[in-house]
């Protein structure tokens, strides 16, 4: 249970994820997701405040012969083999390496379509999600899914409103069981504003469907349909970040329940949880 003292500084919540942790120390970014950011983002992240999210390229890695020249067995006596002639040993394809890059960005995306620093700062603060089902087809969404523009964004819990109580949501914090950090899958955008040319990075979580969930169904209004954020497994991060664009959405799958920690929290403004940085 979260104690007053730990209780985190929230905001109210809408049928959506709008807040989640950022993790603690630097350490925690190497040891788990491979990247160092240049200083600590915000620990607690809201709409159009600024984090940012891990991309990946691949580098084709060269190609090595399958088994040293002497130990190929030598060819048959009626082969047909030019005398002198080399052999060369049969070749195989290494699988490509996968440079993770951190790139600070907002939290809410900004869509092409944006007209001007104002009209991005309007629609950002809506796109704080996409959802699984409908990321290649939403506008505002669509030409980051279609350009493989997929991230990871590290965190170390999430904020979601309990809605059970019949009376008013109670905002409650859900992490993993063990304590470690989540990767979850994520799109990203780059805009230009057209006055002064200034690069805006940007990005929004992925979510599916949690009908079925038993943990998080019990989140989110009655009657709406249930959505949690699409938390990637640990051994997925580089195929996730690379992966042809119809096998992407495979990745996404719920996250086990019994992986999961959910404790209530307490709206106290003036109060920190222990280890924040400031």
């Amino acid at each position: 249970m979260v104690t007053t003292e730990e209780a985190c500084i929230f905001v109210p919540c809408r049928d959506m994820t709008i807040q989640y942790e950022n993790l603690a120390t630097l350490d925690l970014w190497t040891d788990f997701f491979k990247v160092t950011p240049l200083a600590l983002p915000e620990r607690q992240m809201r709409a159009r405040r600024m984090s940012g999210f891990i991309r990946g390229t691949a580098e084709p890695v060269a190609e090595v012969p399958s088994a040293e020249p002497g130990d190929l067995a030598a060819p048959a006596p009626d082969a047909a083999v030019t005398a002198g002639a080399d052999v060369a040993p049969p070749v195989k394809k290494a699988a490509p390496r996968v440079i993770r890059e951190w790139v600070p960005a907002q939290w809410g995306l900004v869509p092409n379509a944006s007209k001007s620093l104002s009209d991005a700062r309007l629609r950002s603060t809506k796109l704080l999600e996409a959802r699984n089902e409908t990321v290649s087809t939403t506008q505002a969404f669509r030409d980051a899914w279609l350009a493989g523009q997929r991230c990871i964004i590290p965190m170390q819990a999430f904020y979601e409103d309990d809605m059970r109580s019949g009376k008013k949501a109670i905002p409650t914090r859900i992490a993993r069981v063990d304590g470690q950090p989540m990767g979850a899958a994520g799109v990203w955008n780059s805009w230009k504003d057209p006055e002064t040319g200034e690069v805006l990075m940007s990005y929004a979580l992925l979510t599916i469907n949690a009908n079925s969930h038993a943990l998080m169904r019990r989140y989110g209004h009655d009657g709406s349909e249930k959505r949690m954020l699409a938390i990637l497994g640990e051994g997925t991060y580089d195929a996730w970040l690379t992966a042809r664009q119809d096998k992407a959405r495979e990745f996404m799958r719920a996250y086990p329940a019994n992986w999961m920690l959910a404790n209530p929290v307490e709206d106290k403004k003036d109060k920190k949880p222990k280890g924040w940085l400031d």
